[in-house]
């Protein structure tokens, strides 16, 4: 039952990702959460990201954001990486999902997501049939709707990992 919510890899970070060997598999698109994924919550691009879409750029790859947050935040992230980006998706339904990979013309056979939350980010791009990769939030200072979440979030990857035999 819980197997839905499982990503397919669980790992510290966005910036820790083999992104040249995902290349080499075949992979052409990655969509993205934002807040906790790449930055804190609410804030703008930083170096280290607007260098990693550059890398990105460079080694092929399309890539969109998918936030459920308001335009203007979105925006003001994607003012320093210029990717394509979908707010309000309203993760996890599936249909901001088969858009992001409508805007970089890719499927799920060669898309990949990155988020760090199980039930909206993984759950749906789980149910998108997408490659999921999990990431440790970046900061821990999150909203109290999130923080109610991530204890939950602790039961489906205790089993998560009691499954793959993984680390914590």
């Amino acid at each position: 039952m819980l197997e839905r919510f499982y990503p397919d890899e669980y790992l510290d970070s966005a910036y820790g990702i083999e992104y040249g060997r995902m290349y080499r598999e075949g992979y052409r698109g990655i969509i993205f959460d934002i807040d906790n994924t790449l930055v804190p919550h609410g804030a703008p691009a930083d170096g280290r990201a607007k260098r990693l879409f550059c890398q990105l750029r460079e080694l092929g790859y399309q890539c969109c954001l998918l936030s459920n947050n308001k335009e203007p935040r979105v925006r003001t992230f994607n003012d320093g990486v210029q990717a394509q980006y979908i707010f309000k998706a309203g993760k996890p339904k599936v249909s901001g999902y088969s858009r992001a990979m409508e805007l970089m013309g890719t499927d799920p056979g060669n898309t990949f997501f990155v988020g760090d939350q199980i039930f909206t980010d993984i759950y749906g791009a789980n149910r998108a049939g997408i490659h999921t990769i999990l990431t440790k939030p970046i900061h821990p200072k999150e909203e109290i709707q999130i923080v109610l979440k991530r204890r939950l979030e602790k039961i489906v990857l205790y089993f998560y990992q009691r499954r793959k035999g993984g680390r914590s």
